[in-house]
């Protein structure tokens, strides 16, 4: 393994195009295995390998685990797909928060959503639901973000800011119990989907984060708030060590409800992607420390041109970190910095894809602390209908079905 120092940075497009370019690097493997307990039938799971989506003359196979999601164009090729996941990603969360609330769907949901293309796993998440990748060479790596109130100071700050309240249950004379919770409501999450009794302020804006592994694959953990109110990252993991996905999430199910007995609905998918060749469970790695590994292996992608490079690059041997963000601003998650002209069309809203007359389109960018940089026409444009749930979000003003907001005092 290189050292640290010898790191090299690579783009996107590089990391793709040599994917395609040696046929010595394979499509992976990919398995998985599920199992739960469940104390009162919340948790739900969908999972659908081996789609099939066309790319020009070619087929190209990937597995979608978790929810189910259709807001990206079809006339794109593998590299402006993958690059086009993390913001159709939150166009489709917030899409279908808007559905719950015209339907009156009050009850809520958190969602942890994954897309496995060939080694790059994208992953994103609203709630307390999470996801967690140990590599082939042995780094443990959160993909996913714990949106509860309690240990997240970010999101209780944008709350508060946004008109929300912050605090725990009051049962009279001053006690209070429990965990931090928003305001009103009483929603231990600061972001779900279709939680319409709360304010607009506990938002469907996911945290997402996409990497690609090195050809030796890994093993993803995926799993609700049951077993993550028991277990750590690393005991999940541990606990499974050698055992085929579907065992491994048996034993993590069992590992987490065995103390106290099942209290809350226990659910775990486990996926291994692993080379071809190689189609045995992750065996236990040489030992390291956590911050070692991490720092060592997990390499960020920098701000480099994604376009025609003739640099030479060495096949990775880390996990690349491609894409990362957790901003709960739709005009920091669909903004005009996106490398594909074609995502959001000019008549089209960029988060319902609905069609928008000449002229009625409204720039993401209306209303945003930052417009000195962008102009009225600055896409990508919202419908009216979003622009009024984009600023009700923001706390600028009430919800158009009588949700709280901080204009409603």
């Amino acid at each position: 393994m290189l050292s640290k120092g010898e790191h090299q940075s690579v783009p996107l497009s590089v990391l793709l195009k040599r994917e395609h370019a040696q046929e010595k690097i394979e499509r992976p493997d990919i398995s998985h295995g599920q199992a739960n307990q469940i104390k009162k039938g919340e948790d739900f799971t969908f999972l659908k390998p081996e789609c099939q989506r066309v790319l020009g003359d070619e087929v190209t196979n990937f597995s979608v685990f978790g929810n189910v999601l259709s807001a990206i164009p079809a006339d794109l090729n593998r590299y402006e797909w993958i690059a086009a996941l993390p913001r159709a990603l939150v166009a489709g969360f917030v899409k279908t928060d808007k559905e719950f609330q015209e339907k009156a769907q009050k009850s809520g949901t958190t969602v942890t959503f994954v897309i496995i293309e060939g080694w790059v796993v994208t992953v994103a998440s609203v709630g307390d639901s999470l996801c967690v990748l140990e590599s082939a060479e042995g780094g443990i790596y959160h993909l996913s973000a714990d949106h509860r109130l309690e240990c997240n100071e970010e999101e209780r700050e944008r709350i508060t800011t946004s008109g929300g309240e912050v605090g725990r249950l009051n049962t009279g004379g001053g006690t209070q119990i429990g965990p931090l919770r928003c305001w009103p409501g009483g929603l231990c999450l600061s972001r779900s989907i279709g939680d319409m009794d709360v304010g607009e302020f506990i938002v469907p804006v996911p945290y997402v984060k996409q990497v690609k592994l090195s050809s030796a694959g890994g093993r993803l953990v995926i799993a609700s708030d049951g077993v993550w109110d028991a277990l750590s990252a690393e005991i999940s993991i541990e606990c499974c060590r050698g055992m085929s996905p579907d065992a491994a999430a048996s034993q993590i199910v069992k590992e987490a409800v065995q103390p106290k007995g099942i209290r809350d609905d226990t659910t775990c998918i486990v996926v291994d992607i692993q080379p071809l060749e190689k189609p045995n469970p992750p065996q236990a790695p040489p030992k390291k420390s956590g911050k070692k590994v991490f720092k060592s292996i997990f390499r960020k992608k920098t701000s480099e041109s994604c376009s025609n490079t003739e640099r030479d690059y060495d096949e990775p041997d880390v996990v690349e970190e491609l894409f990362e963000e957790g901003s709960a601003l739709l005009s920091d998650r669909l903004d005009a910095k996106y490398p594909i002209c074609n995502m959001f069309k000019l008549f089209i809203c960029a988060i319902c894809q609905v069609e928008i007359k000449p002229g009625e389109g409204i720039s993401i960018h209306v209303g945003s602390s930052n417009t000195r940089n962008f102009r009225q026409w600055d896409g990508p444009f919202l419908c009216s209908s979003c622009q009024e749930k984009k600023e009700a979000m923001e706390g600028k003003r009430p919800s158009g079905n009588g949700r709280y907001s901080s204009d409603s005092d």
